[in-house]
């Protein structure tokens, strides 16, 4: 990748930030710039502070029994004026700290009377990891008779990977799945045995009235023989958009079965293949392809299991490149292992780092050689996204979609991870660099900010 390619991205994606969701509201705070848009209809003081504190990284303090109702539109407005307009008749103190954080004070009466501090709901904690009820997965060792040993433990296999040698029990009730735990680690034949987890669910993209760029516009090369790059996106179903990130998608698996896909509103599996394609259109052309597995189904969340079989799919089906939106705070060894196979064929996987604000990385960003990618507002680091040892990069975490002309806004740290993996396939799409030397200018050009 040239460097002067990867500076003119970087205003680029910067530039697109200027709009982000909040609910069925837009505020979008830009810290870099001091502008701040909006698109607000009767929100209610409390939870337009805690999107402002969300966004800014601002200590909120407000005058307890105060409320009003924000009901505003604006563009590129100066911080200063900003606040005016969303808190009207109310008062407001802003000062500026200089090692810590900057605080806000609103009030009715006096500056003294703004005692109650606005939080910033799962900042600096780790979510608890949740998993499927009366479930489990195991590995077990060549030979194994995984339906003798299910039908020993009383319990039904629900899910086959054999070439993995995974297999997804269903216990009758807890009781009976925690006995089974007990005795599967100490069994010889199973190698790996743990909890079916639950990865955290997708952000739903928002929409917005205006937008600050166009859909991705891009110049398809038809692929060599060789050296082909193939991007395996794994995250919701797709659809079709009407923009040119379309012509990408060679092949779309399920796992779980089609999704009946809403058609009045993009899946974030298309959010991230448009993102992908933003980044890819930074170099003027690609011979780049996507294969997309939708390991969600019509369900809000999936597991660690549907997560390993949509690795497996794309790696099959020539993915060199993996994208990973979604993730969680537990730790899976049979996920670890599997990705370690993966990175060992020298397949480069990008991962979302997560959306807790907290000081770690969520799996399977957290796995060693996975490129685990953190948010960033302006310059500094999103206050939503984690961060922590592991952490190679930071891109922004805001990422304008189109579906049927009508724009929409997605933010997180999974837009983040899709522009960097469409920066790095298209980077190796376009020349003879190695993916070491494409990491280290990356690295360089998107550092991850101190928190």
């Amino acid at each position: 990748m040239h460097r002067a390619k990867l500076i003119l991205l970087l205003g680029w994606l910067l530039s697109i930030m200027a709009f982000a969701s909040a609910g069925s509201d837009v505020l979008v705070w830009q810290t870099a710039s001091n502008q701040v848009s909006a698109d607000i209809r009767g929100e209610k003081l409390w939870p337009l502070l805690t999107d402002i504190a969300h966004q800014t990284g601002w200590h909120i303090f407000v005058e307890p029994g105060i409320d009003r109702k924000a009901d505003v539109k604006f563009s590129n407005l100066p911080s200063g004026e900003a606040l005016k307009k969303l808190l009207g008749d109310l008062n407001f103190a802003f000062v500026p700290k200089t090692n810590e954080a900057d605080q806000l004070y609103v009030f009715a009466t006096t500056l003294r009377a703004a005692t109650q501090r606005v939080h910033v709901a799962a900042t600096n904690k780790v979510a608890v990891a949740r998993h499927v009820a009366n479930e489990l997965i195991l590995k077990v060792k060549p030979g194994t008779d995984i339906d003798a040993l299910a039908k020993s433990l009383g319990a039904k296999v629900i899910g086959r990977a054999d070439k993995l040698g995974l297999y997804r029990l269903q216990f009758a009730d807890a009781t009976a799945m925690d006995a089974a735990l007990g005795q599967l680690k100490s069994n010889p034949d199973v190698a790996t045995v743990e909890y079916n987890y639950i990865l955290d669910p997708p952000v739903t993209p928002q929409k917005i009235a205006n937008a600050p760029v166009g859909p991705v516009s891009l110049t398809l090369n038809p692929p060599g023989d060789s050296g082909r790059v193939i991007i395996g996106l794994v995250d919701t179903a797709l659809q079709p958009s009407g923009t040119d990130a379309d012509k990408l998608v060679i092949q779309q698996i399920s796992i779980t079965g089609d999704a009946t896909v809403n058609g009045n509103s993009p899946t974030h599996g298309e959010s991230m293949l448009q993102t992908l394609a933003q980044g890819l259109a930074a170099q003027g052309s690609t011979s780049a392809q996507v294969v997309a597995a939708d390991i969600y189904g019509n369900n809000e969340t999936a597991t660690t299991w549907n997560l390993i079989l949509g690795l497996q799919a794309v790696a099959n089906s020539g993915a060199n490149f993996i994208n990973i939106s979604s993730g969680g705070s537990a730790d899976s060894p049979v996920l670890d292992e599997f990705v370690n196979q993966l990175l060992a064929k020298g397949i480069v996987i990008f991962a979302a780092t997560g959306n807790s604000g907290a000081n770690t990385v969520y799996h399977p960003a957290a796995d060693f050689g996975v490129i685990a990618v953190a948010a960033k507002q302006g310059d500094q680091l999103a206050p939503y996204s984690n961060y922590g040892a592991g952490t190679a990069l930071a891109l922004p975490g805001t990422s304008v979609v189109y579906l049927n002309g009508q724009a929409w806004v997605v933010q997180g740290t999974s837009p983040a991870t899709a522009f960097a993996t469409g920066i790095a396939a298209g980077a190796k799409s376009n020349s003879n660099q190695t993916w070491a030397q494409i990491l280290a200018i990356m690295q360089q050009k998107f550092p991850v900010p101190a928190k």
